[in-house]
């Protein structure tokens, strides 16, 4: 990977560092944003259960409005005005004395991760050809997935010495990035599309909804996150349940980590091996590998099993996650790719929505029929992307008429 990096440009090396800091900082207060709801703001578990998901969710569907700026502006722009908000928003967050201005602050944070997120994937289209595309995606989901293991183990030895300082970290690595951007990161054309009236992104939204294909693979994407996106909660909701707190305590945090080091471990090097060419094979395998791993999960009676069962759902994850972003690279049309990737991110709202369900079918049914459900989620995901990627061998970039 190290050798992949070198050969890069300036510009995507740069990018590629801004997915791993910003995603750092991000995961550095992440864990700790319960027990500041809980402490400072006194919410009980049902209503922070609200306050994040809820904001999550905001975020995701204002992150559509982001890939519309991606679109209109150049991407130095925006990205130094986006870092800017995500350390503000850091600042507040711990600052905020009361509910609604820490909700705002915490939107902000998300809504411009999202959108530096859109901004750096359409980097990678802008400067890099077609046949290195996938290769970037998996670099870029490695170094995502390694601030998300690293993260967590500074913002608890830094809270360990004050409670302010997870944030201060996190809103220093934003303003650092935002600096370093300053210094070295270039200037890039913006779209094709010229300025327009404030009706023109809600036009450009009913012609998305006429892309057959988009549409799909966003609500293929949003019915897999359901099952990959926030796996760890769900399946502690369902280990509280069918075990005692400190066995479920052990069992998580060993998938966690297995689930951490496989994808650091293997992403690069199964990701660069995805192709255009046989994108839909590579999909239904990584969608295979998820149903094998939840079937594993459902049946696991120890934690051997269980790691098995998660190695076989972290190789789903890995082949399915760059997947994506191929098929929408493929159908997004030059001059619109930060609204295409927008739509793309409409699919965590599976993420929001998954423990949410499973926690309805853990209070309502056996605790196997958890699994059934996520099955289902699978399936019916596998369904619209088999729908999306009818004839896709022979698109170019669709353009929106």
């Amino acid at each position: 990977m190290l050798r992949t990096l070198n050969h890069y440009p300036h510009g995507i090396r740069l990018l590629l560092t801004g997915s791993l800091v910003l995603t750092l900082a991000r995961a550095v207060t992440l864990p700790y944003l319960v027990i500041y709801l809980s402490t400072r703001l006194q919410l009980s578990v049902a209503d922070i259960g609200l306050v994040l998901g809820s904001n999550l969710i905001i975020g995701s569907l204002l992150s559509l409005y982001g890939g519309f700026l991606v679109d209109r502006m150049a991407n130095r722009k925006l990205i130094l005005a986006c870092c800017t908000v995500f350390a503000l928003g850091f600042v507040g967050t711990f600052l905020a004395g009361n509910l609604w201005l820490f909700y705002l602050c915490l939107l902000a944070v998300n809504l411009a991760y999202a959108v530096v997120d859109i901004a750096i994937k359409a980097g990678f289209a802008r400067q890099l050809p077609v046949e290195e595309r996938s290769t970037v995606f998996s670099i870029k989901y490695s170094l995502t997935n390694i601030g998300y293991a690293v993260g967590p183990f500074l913002g608890a030895a830094l809270a360990g010495l004050d409670a302010s300082l997870p944030f201060v970290l996190s809103a220093v690595l934003g303003l650092g990035y935002c600096g370093l951007y300053f210094a070295h990161g270039e200037d890039s054309p913006h779209g094709n599309a010229t300025a327009g009236p404030p009706l023109a992104f809600l036009a450009l939204g009913k012609l998305l909804l006429k892309d057959y294909r988009l549409v799909c693979f966003t609500l293929g994407g949003l019915l897999s996150a359901v099952v990959f996106g926030q796996f760890s909660a769900y399946l502690s909701q369902y280990l509280m349940i069918t075990s005692n707190a400190q066995t479920a305590y052990r069992t998580i945090s060993t998938l966690v980590a297995t689930n951490a080091v496989l994808v650091i471990a293997l992403q690069y090097l199964i990701g660069r091996r995805i192709s255009r060419q046989h994108l839909k094979l590579w999909l239904a395998a990584g969608l295979g590998l998820f149903l094998l791993g939840i079937g594993g999960f459902a049946l696991a009676s120890s934690l051997p099993l269980w790691m098995l069962a998660m190695a076989l759902f972290t190789l789903g994850e890995i082949i399915v996650f760059p997947a994506e972003y191929m098929f929408i690279d493929i159908i997004a049309p030059e001059h619109l790719r930060g609204l295409y990737y927008g739509a793309q991110n409409l699919s965590n709202l599976g993420g929001a929505l998954g423990p949410m369900l499973c926690g309805l079918v853990l209070a309502s049914q056996p605790a196997q029929h958890m699994f059934y459900m996520l099955a289902l989620f699978v399936l019916g995901g596998g369904l619209f992307y088999c729908l999306g990627a009818s004839n896709l061998e022979r698109v170019g970039n669709q353009q929106l008429r």
